[in-house]
């Protein structure tokens, strides 16, 4: 069923690889206008007729910037993705404050940062969809020191 989001701005965190560039690569095949973001930009030589932009989601300055770009050239998202994240390895005995700090920042403020720039446009272009996606690791019971 090609053409589900024909006419569609979507823009995705971790494209580079994983599942987020599955998810790009998914929304090209539907007919999205795709901004595929990294940390990385090596990572972003595809995914096919993606935008490709550097992106850092726990910079505010950065995400900000990149929302009012998006607002002023599509006039905002129809899909918001956000797949950046971070599995700490090791036990929690293991993990020290800066490893947590990381984590979080990287894998719940990140959610609240590009929501809280990104919905504004959205809402005045009627709305959309986001998707904030995260690890099974969280919920994985019986694992000692987890």
């Amino acid at each position: 069923m090609a053409g589900r989001l024909n006419g569609k701005v979507a823009l995705v965190t971790a494209a580079g690889q994983g599942i987020g560039r599955a998810i790009a690569e998914t929304f090209i095949a539907e007919g999205a206008t795709v901004i595929a973001t990294d940390l990385d930009p090596q990572k972003l030589g595809a995914p096919g007729s993606a935008r490709n932009l550097s992106l850092d989601v726990r910079s505010t300055a950065a995400v900000d910037a990149l929302a009012a770009a998006i607002e002023r050239d599509f006039g905002g998202l129809d899909v918001l993705a956000n797949v950046a994240g971070f599995v700490h390895h090791g036990t929690v005995l293991e993990c020290s404050e800066d490893d947590w700090d990381f984590s979080f920042d990287l894998n719940v403020r990140s959610m609240h940062r590009t929501i809280r720039a990104f919905l504004p446009a959205m809402l005045k272009k009627g709305g959309g969809s986001i998707i904030n996606m995260s690890s099974s690791v969280s919920s994985v019971k019986g694992l000692p020191n987890r």
